[in-house]
């Protein structure tokens, strides 16, 4: 742990010693320098080498204006839900992280302005992310092997949510205010938010922000239960389960409530910056129940075993559990430039956290409490561009201590700590680019020895090694063409090795293998992006090929009963496993100018997606979206911005064998957005009617699919100023 320390600890001496060196010699940006958008709208900063985003060689997408307002939402998962790529898993409203290309948990990284949320989002899919998108002022999502210089456990991709916690300029007015609210009519949602910065010295800026929401009971659009669902607890003799047949409009034990504050300051230069933020945020939220029906799983399994084909599983009912969560966290962020030469800069990042959650029954008893403390820093060195050749390289620390305690207990304690080098490096021969990146990770994992769950403790240390080389072309102007090969490594996480117990979140008793060995994969990908007047394009196609893949399957009850010390289980034995495994689809998105309506452009757009994996021996992998189609009519012009939407998600029926199918749906949205004050693009108001006809809506990639659906109708109203 020391090495790294002193790393960070003398890059923060570096940048402390050089800044008021700076500050004698560097005028403050100028008055009319946006400090909101200075890394342009089409920048990915999350490359590590800023770069538009049609030259980075793998998917990628911006939210940020006014997309980022009509999308908000309370979690990162639905705020995002409408990307290419991007699916959610939809835990109820309250919790509900995304998914990149059929990767979920583990495989995917959920940052704030490059370093963890530091919460347990990863362990269980009730557990809610820890970072408030209400703050965001631009989200980035980085799909395939780019991503995989923020961790080898990347390889789905990574969201990095960017805010201006940690000031990035110097705002010319002598104090900036900036507001957000909301009304969401499906769950009754009213949020509010602001944020203020002021410059107290041409150099040092302050910031202050604060947010609360308050929702509800959501609002469905029609039965809780899936019609399967329905028909069987209709034909119980017991009230209390016939009755959840006529369960409707209204998903139970969903309603919240979070706020959080956050103060910030930063020394700034046209020569480097150093800044740190301190916040601490509450959420307390139901998540929904899982009512005890008997169901007959019967269904035609592509290339799987059919053992469990037609057994009757019983699911238990997760009573009306509230989370209460904190968290409270300081983060720092450097960047100072070294004036030419081989290196152009040098940036430091460091978050540090501490979060807890409490799992509270109905009787108001604290039935489990996770703990969790987490570390993450980064140093990166940017190399200066000479004819084209640029490049960066740094090197990453990570450490969590986990601890859980109570009923629902399914880890012993455990402490995962990391430590990562890497490098990327790119040149530019006009025509043709060439990019290689690498990365390796040492992993070092320690659980305790814990009684309750008949385990003796284990250690177990990783060294993975992780790379790619990519290519791309320009086939005609604007046009270019690219492939990517990538070879990754992922040691397993915690969870993996070591769980071995009731987890009512999931309906499982989840029991690990402390002997896996690391997850290998080859990948592929090719992309195609092109701009014209009035027009633009962009396709990935990728395909993956895991060996040792780990995944859960369903495996007799008598593995988890030897592993549980012989006593009945509470719920149904899933054990994890490696296997061969392969993934593959792709994601495309286009937009295309029909008409110019006097000010007004008229503009149409479309975004398609599709992933297909499968386990070699084990038949399609569980919980992953199907093919999906997005398009949508806008008319936009500087002040007015109408949009009209269909989205159609397809029928999920290649299942795992305890899966269930899903139905597809069909939502039509709409929105209004006005920008009342010229030459303010800030202040809007935005009007947007979602799921307009009101469909049953569920997304296969959510564990609670079958007992919780997507929201209703809904009517928002957001008003967001900047002064």
């Amino acid at each position: 742990m020391i090495p790294p320390l002193l790393r960070a600890g003398s890059a923060l001496l570096a940048l402390s010693m050089a800044l008021p060196a700076m500050a004698q010699q560097s005028p403050a940006p100028a008055p009319d320098q946006d400090y909101h958008d200075a890394d342009g709208p089409d920048l990915i900063v999350t490359a590590i080498i800023p770069r538009r985003q049609g030259d980075i060689l793998s998917g990628t997408s911006i939210v940020t204006g006014a997309e980022l307002v009509r999308d908000m939402r309370p979690t990162i998962g639905e705020t995002l839900s409408r990307q290419p790529g991007v699916s959610s898993t939809s835990f109820g409203p309250n919790a509900s992280r995304p998914i990149l290309r059929g990767f979920q948990g583990e495989r995917v990284r959920i940052l704030t302005d490059g370093v963890g949320s530091f919460d347990v989002s990863n362990t269980s899919v009730d557990h809610a992310v820890a970072i408030n998108p209400l703050t965001a002022d631009r989200i980035e999502v980085m799909r395939g092997p780019s991503a995989l210089l923020y961790g080898s456990s990347a390889i789905g991709g990574v969201v990095n949510v960017i805010d201006t916690r940690i000031p990035r300029r110097v705002p010319d007015e002598p104090v900036h205010v900036e507001g957000l609210a909301t009304y969401g009519s499906a769950s009754d949602e009213r949020t509010v938010m602001g944020e203020i910065e002021a410059p107290l010295t041409r150099q040092l800026v302050v910031h202050f922000d604060g947010s609360w929401t308050k929702t509800d009971d959501l609002r469905t659009g029609g039965y809780i239960l899936t019609k399967p669902l329905r028909q069987i607890a209709a034909q119980s003799d017991e009230a209390e389960i016939s009755d959840l047949a006529n369960l409707k409009d209204r998903l139970p034990n969903t309603a919240a409530e979070t706020w959080e504050v956050a103060g910030g300051f930063a020394f700034i230069t046209d020569k480097g910056n150093l800044g740190v933020s301190v916040s601490h945020s509450r959420n307390r939220y139901g998540v929904p129940s899982r009512y005890e029906v008997e169901e007959e799983h019967d269904h035609d399994h592509e290339g799987e075993d059919h053992d469990h084909e037609g057994e009757a599983e019983e699911g238990h009912s997760h009573e009306d559990v509230t989370l209460s969560m904190k968290q409270t966290r300081a983060d720092m962020r450097g960047e100072v430039a070294t004036g030419g030469g081989f290196l152009d800069s040098i940036r430091l990042r460091a978050g540090w956290a501490t979060y807890q959650h409490q799992e509270i029954e109905p009787t108001g008893e604290v039935g489990t409490t996770f703990r969790n403390q987490s570390i993450e820093s980064r140093l990166e060195l940017i190399q200066a561009d000479h004819d084209g050749w640029q490049g960066a390289s740094g090197a990453q620390y990570f450490t969590r201590r986990f601890s859980a305690v109570g009923e629902e207990k399914f880890l012993p304690k455990n402490q995962t700590e990391q430590f990562g080098l890497f490098t990327l490096q790119s040149l530019d021969l006009g025509d043709t680019r060439l990019e290689a990146g690498a990365r390796f990770e040492h992993s070092n994992l320690k659980a305790d020895a814990d009684d309750d769950l008949f385990f003796d403790g284990r250690t177990r240390s990783f060294n993975a090694l992780s790379g790619s080389i990519g290519v791309s072309q320009t086939i005609m102007p604007d046009w270019r063409i690219g492939l990517n090969l990538s070879r990754s490594e992922r040691a397993p996480s915690a969870e993996e090795l070591f769980a071995r117990g009731n987890h009512a979140g999931t309906q499982a008793f989840e029991l690990g293998d402390p002997d896996f060995t690391k997850e290998k994969s080859w990948g592929v990908e090719a992309t195609l992006r092109g701009a014209g007047a009035g027009y633009s394009f962009s396709l990935s196609a990728y395909h993956n090929w895991f060996r040792d893949y780990i995944y859960e399957a369903i495996v007799d009850d008598s593995v988890c009963q030897t592993a549980n010390g012989g006593a009945d289980l509470e719920f149904p034995c899933f054990a994890f496993a490696q296997a061969d495994a392969r993934y593959y689809g792709f994601e495309a998105e286009a937009t295309v100018k029909l008409a110019q309506l006097g000010g007004y452009a008229l503009n149409l757009d479309g975004v398609a997606d599709y992933v297909r994996a499968t386990i070699k021996g084990g038949g399609p992998a569980p919980r992953i979206p199907p093919l999906r189609l997005l398009s949508g009519l806008e008319l936009q012009g500087d002040r007015l911005t109408v949009r009209g939407e269909v989205e159609h998600v397809f029928d999920q029926k290649r299942i795992a064998g305890f899966e269930t199918p899903t139905n597809g749906f069909t939502l039509v949205n709409a929105s209004v957005a006005v920008k009342p004050f010229s030459g303010n693009d800030r202040t809007s108001i935005t009007l947007s009617a979602n799921n307009i006809f009101d469909v049953d809506a569920r997304r296969h990639a959510s564990v609670l699919k079958d007992f919780a659906p997507l929201a209703g109708r809904d009517i928002r109203v957001t008003a967001r100023f900047s002064l």
